[in-house]
């Protein structure tokens, strides 16, 4: 694979990880949610053969709470493990 064959998979999977950051936060906000600090994080997109990750940041207990009844983690939906 060549230099710029190399760069164009990065830059698509750049791409990828903001497409995923931004259907993350509008069903967060379909559910009246919001994370803060979500964002694609900038220090695995380094490097020749990035791994992009989505950091989901920071957010106060209010909306950890609530992102947890959405989710189902109040016990109701039973243990999905």
């Amino acid at each position: 694979m060549t230099h710029a064959e190399r760069r164009r998979v990065a830059a698509g999977r750049v791409r990828e990880a903001e497409d995923a950051v931004e259907k993350l936060r509008q069903g967060l906000k379909g559910v009246g949610l919001a994370l803060p600090s979500l964002r694609v994080d900038p220090v695995s997109c380094a490097g020749n053969e990035p791994a992009p990750l989505v950091d989901l940041g920071r957010c106060t207990i209010d909306t950890a709470l609530r992102l947890s009844a959405v989710l189902g983690a109040d016990g109701q939906q039973g243990d999905r493990t």
